[in-house]
């Protein structure tokens, strides 16, 4: 089998170097975006500048304030983003048809395997592809070559906020065995502090365990993290066309229903199936989408952020509630409930200094009933909130 060459760009803090375009004021300074009207504001994104002195995607806003007292912050203007990442696209879209964006947040994988005798070796595409970013769009995207897609993401991640990474097949371990555990995508807040409490805080500690002794530790989780240790990833650049995937999952009401209890144990139950797909793809929702039908033919649509991405049951259902309680604003029967979780991405690669053990322990909970259902069916195990009309 032909070696891939998969390329990976990423503008790095994306929403700050589209607004740096258009605003030359913003160069060199701290930024970071953010509601700033609202209550309860959070980042949603920051410059390099803000995220040394310590400012964190979603952080309250007033603690970052506490935290970069020069800090200047703009409102997020969604529209700029998505049109940025059009543009981006169109600049790589010369050389190959296997293109996939995993969010709207400046990343691109471009599958640039059998082209060389086109363009050119894999890495001449990328830096094409940047010098026309740079030159026409005012970006400068940090890139990488790896034969697969978790490999080139960690590059980019090494070489962070600039610079670009060249991975040689049969160097796998060696470029690894170094790194932060935190840079490994597909391991999520839950393993990184279950690593930590054993000691394991490089990627090369964790490649002296053994699967059988990992599946000990991560229950249903422990190849995944012995694959990802390894750079172990066989998962295909999507074509264009398909680059925004989602997941949805839909609850068919027997009998139409405005009692709220049934309609939050329908909406758990659509969060445990959602989030076990996320987890067994190594992904995090950083959007969340409730669909009604009303029994008279209505549909009520409405969204909401995950801050920061999550495969977290628990929080993914704090969000999904809060979501659908501003879409039941009326007093008639639901037939149909959809869930729909998209922007979907690799879970953030820092971890607080401080993390929530309750948090921690919710992931580890998640490991062991994924293995679970993995094992004797999706049934085996269930939340009691999943099941009646009483919480």
């Amino acid at each position: 089998m032909n070696s891939r060459s998969i390329i990976h760009l990423n503008v790095a803090d994306f929403a700050v170097a589209v607004e740096r375009v258009l605003d030359a004021r913003l160069h060199e300074r701290p930024v970071v975006i953010a509601p700033e009207g609202a209550a309860r504001a959070a980042v949603f994104d920051m410059s390099d500048e803000a995220f040394r002195q310590g400012v964190r995607k979603g952080m309250a806003l007033a603690r970052a304030r506490r935290l970069c007292r020069d800090v200047m912050v703009i409102p997020p203007h969604a529209d700029r983003y998505e049109q940025a990442m059009r543009d981006l696209l169109a600049r790589a879209l010369p050389y190959s048809p296997l293109i996939e964006m995993t969010d709207t947040n400046g990343h691109l994988f471009i599958d640039a395997t059998g082209t060389s005798r086109l363009f050119g070796p894999a890495y001449d595409v990328a830096w094409r592809i940047r010098k026309a970013a740079r030159r026409e769009l005012g970006m400068d995207p940090i890139w990488s070559v790896a034969h697969n897609k978790l490999l080139a993401k960690v590059a980019t991640r090494v070489v962070k906020p600039a610079g670009e990474y060249i991975l040689e097949e049969g160097q796998e371990l060696a470029f690894l065995s170094p790194l932060p555990v935190a840079l490994v995508p597909g391991l999520d807040e839950g393993d990184l502090v279950r690593l930590r409490e054993f000691r394991l805080d490089r990627v090369g500690q964790v490649l002296a365990w053994t699967l059988p002794q990992l599946e000990v530790v991560f229950a249903g989780h422990g190849r995944l993290v012995y694959e990802s240790a390894r750079g172990i990833d066989g998962s295909p650049v999507l074509p264009v066309g398909q680059n925004r995937p989602e997941i949805a999952c839909d609850h068919d009401f027997g009998n139409d229903s405005n009692d709220v209890a049934t309609l939050h144990a329908a909406l758990f139950a659509l969060v445990e199936k959602s989030g076990r797909k996320l987890r067994q793809r190594r992904l995090a929702a950083q959007r969340l989408g409730i669909v009604l039908d009303y029994s008279d033919g209505m549909r009520v649509v409405r969204q909401g952020s995950v801050m920061p991405a999550s495969a977290n049951d628990q929080r993914l259902f704090a969000t999904a509630k809060a979501v659908l309680d501003r879409a039941f604003a009326r007093r008639v029967r639901i037939r149909h409930l959809r869930l729909i979780l998209d922007r979907l991405t690799f879970p953030p690669a820092q971890l607080d200094l401080f993390e929530d053990r309750g948090l921690a322990a919710d992931d580890r909970l998640l490991q062991s009933l994924d293995a679970i259902r993995g094992k004797f069916g999706e049934a085996a195990v269930r939340f009691g909130r999943g099941f009646g009309e009483r919480n």
